[in-house]
């Protein structure tokens, strides 16, 4: 049976492996199906082409990407997968989107500088090196100085609303989002729909606006999840006539996530990944 892995991260956003890395952990966790899909940015995907054409490796790489959007008082996250990265819709949107991420990376430092911790914001630039500079970047940047045990410690109490280095988010539509991934011949897929804590009713709502605006599937599993809330999200893949997606949302091996574990649909619940087959690819 063929292992899908549609949802990981690089270097290039929030993933702490190198492209080479995550290919090759792919590999070693036999994986077959793997996508990268970097927050705001699809700087991965020709490299990773590249390395998997020179390192012959027994791996197919969907091309993909996770936008980060803004609805009502909730970030929502579409991933785009099977993507053509030269789409200048897509192209045009992702600028768009990398110069709000770095106002809104500048604003944190500020406020945190303000409240004695300086240049946070120099430091986290360079922890992101030449990738998307997010707030896990500068989580780190506080951990490494002690300020607080672990990244949730500094999201808790420095980066979420509220708090000291929250800055609001002012990202694209899913409307606008879902627009440009279908512009690029791809597939909009609402990430994680279990993880905004948001009430059925809203959860509903949030479908209902997401499949009005062109999206065809869920991501129904991930490696740390209840039973129950996946067979929930492969029947509202069934009520809403939406596919099934699956992927760990890897960042880094930990020891309850990792790149293909515990990754499989429900019963019924179709695989995204038979849009690609129906284009022939």
């Amino acid at each position: 049976m063929t292992k899908y892995d549609l949802h990981s991260h690089t270097h290039y956003s929030d993933g702490r492996l190198t492209v080479s890395e995550l290919l090759d952990r792919a590999v070693e966790r036999n994986v077959d199906v793997l996508a990268i899909t970097d927050h705001d940015s699809v700087q991965a995907i020709s490299e990773a082409n590249r390395l998997i054409d020179e390192k012959q490796l027994q791996l197919s790489l969907v091309s993909g990407v996770e936008i980060s959007t803004k609805w009502h008082s909730f970030e929502i996250h579409v991933v785009g997968l099977d993507i053509n990265i030269a789409s200048s819709a897509l192209v045009d949107l992702l600028d768009s989107q990398t110069q709000k991420r770095e106002a809104r990376a500048i604003e944190i430092g500020n406020r945190l500088a303000k409240a004695g911790y300086l240049d946070v914001y120099s430091d986290a630039k360079a922890l992101a090196e030449q990738g998307q500079i997010t707030r896990a970047h500068f989580a780190q940047v506080l951990v490494n100085r002690g300020v607080a045990k672990n990244l949730q410690g500094v999201f808790n109490k420095f980066l979420t609303r509220g708090n000291t280095g929250y800055v609001p988010s002012e990202w694209c539509t899913i409307a606008d989002a879902v627009s440009a991934i279908k512009s690029s011949g791809g597939i909009a897929v609402l990430a994680h729909p279990g993880r905004y804590k948001m009430s059925n009713k809203w959860l509903r709502k949030l479908l209902d606006e997401f499949s009005n605006a062109g999206g065809r599937a869920i991501e129904v599993a991930l490696p740390q999840q209840a039973p129950c809330e996946r067979q929930f999200l492969g029947q509202l893949c069934q009520e809403y006539g939406l596919l099934g997606s699956q992927g760990s949302d890897f960042h880094y091996p930990t020891p309850w996530s990792d790149l293909g574990k515990n990754l499989y649909l429900p019963k019924d619940c179709q695989g995204v990944w038979q849009f690609w087959e129906e284009k022939g690819e």
